[in-house]
Order: structure tokens, then C-alpha cells, then sequence
């Protein structure tokens, strides 16, 4: 490529020097500003890393749309509305469902269209939604993960009839009514298969940053007439298994190969692309600090947390640590320790907040109580490297004035954390170049994820972050300070430039 045609020059770290103007970009015309190395001792702030994210529901119309069968260009305004907040709040990514209850808000030859977006299940709009969240979201530097209930098939707020294409009138063998829902069998071979082939659909087809799952399994537990948990109807596929394990220890086992494989497959498509789980946020029974008391994830839902970070099948996890933090039998500092301790392979510990707590009859929390829970997590770093709040709905209407207090007192801005696991590969440096309507930033190479670029303007420093294209600054910079990130997170050498003005 011959970058002095294109009006661009290779720089590395501040080192190459423009020997008067640069070369003026195509389209431009008029006299462009000199760039000169610029001090180190002038630069930024250094970068912060910390994961702040926020889920994204679209099951029951909890956080989008805000009611089923709204008109196409109302849900894409509510969609930029909830980016547009993220943005501002000072959030790096989004974690949106996009598979509620064995159906799609995406365009899937797999399962039917989502009523909760169209109104009618197997009816779909007349845009992609998934497609526009991860533009919009990219557009405003967030990343954007896909969430997958991997196993509930039916949702007790569902009010229209299942489509023809929906997997319980498909393969009705792998789907068990249970409480007022429809369950596919984890015990059912090819109900497993059909919810990594979604998933890995997903990930091949669409340019997410992140696969996640949530703390739904095996479902919870639902009581019958005598007060005692009915049992899960599985009693075919544990019989058609020939296990000779205990049927607990089977439905851990199924679900225990299932993410182990979703690991696998989803690197196999995409090795940068990040799978999370947020589970139950307490610990398995027999492992527990003392005091810590409550229902046990592993024994009910046969989801064995402590064991999937220890093998590393996740790259990082987001207990749902949904108390406050003066309730002591769920203790929020002693369960982030926990933890932080059973994740020996050190990936990412992201906790989940419950933001949608504040100001929420009947039993609402003080308006400062994720402030205390942020301030806790942000005094101890090496514990943990960031948070996502469920849900986003509680930011955008700004409950207890949390989100106002947020934005007069905006924290320094993040990247997300690397994950040099999956690819510790440095990228090439920006390329800049000096054009006639400001300097020009561009990737300096296809492993790009992000162009991170500061701008000095009358002394003061912003940071801001986009897709891997061109980006063209102000005039009135005066200097810069330009990066590129990887898709995990790894950053290139920076180059740095003070602007030179003309007469």
C-alpha cells in the first residue's frame, strides 16, 4: 500500500517526523498543520481498565423494547436512546438478550422471531434488530455481548401462540412443561445440540464482542401443593442416558458439558470473541464462608459455578451478587472474596449489581446502595476488574437519582480489561496524517478492534473510542495521543503528536 498517495504516513511511537505539511487527503484542499512528536511528560492520563457494563432484557419487555409490536422506528429509537445512556454514563458494553425463550430478535433460519419485539412470535420487523444494537453500540465505542437463555423454551409472559418453527412443536421430546413454563432438557442430547448450534449461528454471523449466559440451567425450583420442590420431569432422557451417576450428579454433568462445549465452539468460530455466565451468586454449600447462608445454585440447578471458572471454560464470570451490603448471611464484600479466590486461572470477575433495586416497591433500596457496592469493588482492583448492573431500565429512569449523581460525577473513562488468554498479539500502531479538516487517525493494521484516541484541547484531555475506521479530529486539537486495541483488548504502542498551527 502506498500511504503517501492515500495522504498517510507509517508512524511508531511518536518517532517519524513530518518534514513540513503532510500530504492532503483525497477531497481535501487548503494548507494542513504540521505534526511534531510530543513529550511524554505532556500526554494523558493513563487509561483505566475496568468492565461497566449493563444487561440489556428483552424477555417480558423488561429494559426493549417497552412493549411488544411497537412500530419499527419507535423501538429503534428506544434502542439508541438505551446507547446513547450508556455512552454518557460512562459504560463500555452492553449485554443484550437475544434468545429469551427459544426464539430470536435476530433474523435466524434456527427459531421463530420474538414476540416481545414483534408482538406475534415468528413475525419479524422490518430491520434486524440484533444487526443495528451492535452498530449503534460499536458507533458509541461500547461493546456489545449476546445473551442466550440456553434452555427455557417458553416464558409465563408469553401471550401468543408458538410459531410452526419453535422447538417445542419441532422436537417436542426435548421440551418438559415445568411451573408455568416450557423447559428443553439438558438431558436431551439433541436439545443441547440445538442450543450450541444457536449459539454458534450467532457468533459466526453476527460481529458480537461477547457470548453470555445466565443463571438459568436447569430452572428453578417450583413448589407443589405439599410446600416440597416438584421434580424436574426428566424422567425419559435420565433413563435413555444409561448413566450409572446419581441423577444429581447426571444434571450436573449435563450441564457441565455444555458450557464446556460452548467454550470450545464459540473460540472455534471466533478465538476473540469472550464467553461470561452470571450465575446464582452464592456459593455451592460445602464451600462456603461462614455466615453465608441461602439457596445453592449447584444442588438446585445443578449449575457447579466453582468448578467452571476453576477449568477455565469462561473467560469471565458475573456472580449475581443482588444484596445489599449490610445483609451479612449474603455478605457482598465476604461473596466477592469467594469468588475472587475459587478463580485460580484469573479471568475476569465482573460481579452483577442490582440496580433495578433502587427506589423499587415494595421493598426498596436506599438510593446510594450501588454507589457503596462500586466504591467497595473500585478500593479493592486486584478482587475484581469491573461490574454490570441489571438492568438498564433502572439507569434509564434514573431511579433514586442514581444515574444523575452517575453524571455529575463521571468516573475517569474505561477500556474493558484484556483478555491476553485468548490473544496476547499486539496490534500495529495508528497511522496518522495531518489533512486540511484536522489530523486523521486510522488502524495501523486488520487486527484492530478499536481506535482509542485522546485529543488536547486549551489543556484538557478526552478520551474517546470507535470501530477500527478513519477517524477525523477537530481543527482546534492541539494534540493527540492515538492507540489501537485488539478484539481482546490488547493495546498497540501509542504515538503521539502535538498540532502545529499556521499563521
Amino acid at each position: 500500500m502506498n500511504l503517501q498517495r492515500r495522504g498517510l504516513l507509517a508512524v511508531a511511537g511518536g518517532a517519524a517526523l513530518f518534514g513540513g505539511c503532510a500530504s492532503t487527503p483525497q477531497g481535501g484542499s487548503g494548507r494542513a498543520p504540521q505534526l511534531a512528536p510530543l513529550p511524554p511528560a505532556e500526554g494523558p492520563p493513563a487509561v483505566a481498565r475496568e468492565f461497566r457494563g449493563a444487561w440489556v432484557a428483552t424477555v417480558a419487555n423488561i429494559d426493549w423494547p417497552l412493549a411488544p409490536g411497537l412500530p419499527a422506528e419507535e423501538q429503534r429509537t428506544q434502542l439508541r436512546a438505551i446507547v446513547q445512556r450508556a455512552k454518557a454514563l460512562g459504560l463500555n458494553a452492553l449485554v443484550l438478550q437475544v434468545r429469551p425463550a427459544g426464539d430470536a430478535i435476530y433474523a435466524s433460519a434456527l427459531e421463530p422471531f420474538s414476540e416481545f419485539v414483534s408482538g406475534t412470535q415468528g413475525v419479524a420487523p422490518p430491520y434486524d434488530p440484533l444487526a443495528l444494537w451492535i452498530d449503534e453500540a460499536h458507533a458509541a465505542g461500547l461493546e456489545l455481548h449476546a445473551w442466550f437463555n440456553p434452555f427455557r423454551a417458553r416464558h409465563p409472559s408469553a401471550a401468543s401462540a408458538l410459531a410452526p418453527g419453535h422447538i417445542a412443536l419441532r422436537q417436542p421430546g426435548w421440551v418438559r412443561p415445568y411451573g408455568d413454563g416450557l423447559w428443553l432438557d439438558p438431558g436431551e442430547p439433541g436439545a443441547v445440540e440445538h442450543s450450541l448450534a444457536v449459539i454458534e449461528d450467532v457468533t459466526r454471523r453476527y460481529d458480537v464482542d461477547g457470548v453470555h449466559i445466565d443463571d438459568y440451567f436447569y430452572p428453578y425450583p417450583v413448589k407443589g401443593p405439599d410446600g416440597n420442590d416438584q421434580p424436574f420431569p426428566d424422567d425419559a432422557s435420565f433413563a435413555a442416558s444409561g448413566t450409572a451417576l446419581e441423577r444429581d450428579d447426571w444434571r450436573r454433568d449435563n450441564v457441565d458439558r455444555f458450557v464446556r462445549e460452548l467454550y470450545r465452539r464459540v473460540h472455534a468460530v471466533k478465538p476473540a470473541v469472550k464467553v461470561g455466565i452470571s450465575p446464582f451468586g452464592l456459593p455451592r454449600q460445602e464451600r462456603r464462608p461462614a455466615g453465608i447462608e441461602g439457596f445453592d445454585a449447584r444442588a438446585k440447578l445443578y449449575a457447579d459455578a466453582e468448578r467452571w471458572i476453576e477449568q477455565g471454560w469462561l473467560d469471565y464470570l458475573a456472580p449475581q451478587l443482588y444484596w445489599p451490603m449490610a445483609q451479612r448471611a449474603q455478605a457482598f464484600d465476604v461473596l466477592l472474596a469467594h469468588w475472587d479466590a475459587a478463580n485460580t486461572r484469573r479471568r475476569h470477575l465482573w460481579p452483577g449489581l442490582f440496580a433495578s433495586r433502587v427506589a423499587l416497591p415494595p421493598n426498596p433500596w436506599p438510593a446510594d446502595e450501588i454507589d457503596r457496592q462500586l466504591a467497595h469493588l473500585r478500593a479493592n482492583p486486584q478482587l475484581c476488574g469491573g461490574h454490570i448492573h441489571f438492568s438498564m431500565v433502572a439507569l434509564m429512569d434514573d431511579r433514586g437519582g442514581m444515574a444523575s449523581r452517575w453524571l455529575a460525577d463521571l468516573p475517569v473513562p474505561a477500556l474493558v480489561p484484556a483478555s491476553p488468554w485468548l490473544d496476547a498479539r499486539m496490534p500495529a500502531p495508528p497511522r496518522v496524517a495531518s489533512g486540511t479538516s484536522g489530523p486523521v487517525v486510522r488502524a495501523g493494521d486488520d487486527a484492530a478492534r478499536w481506535l482509542l484516541v485522546w485529543q488536547r484541547r486549551g489543556g484538557t484531555w478526552r478520551m474517546s473510542l470507535q470501530p477500527d475506521g478513519a477517524m477525523v479530529l477537530a481543527r482546534d486539537v492541539d494534540a493527540l495521543v492515538a492507540s489501537s486495541i485488539s478484539r481482546a483488548g490488547v493495546e498497540s504502542e501509542r504515538v503521539a503528536w502535538k498540532v502545529l498551527r499556521h499563521d
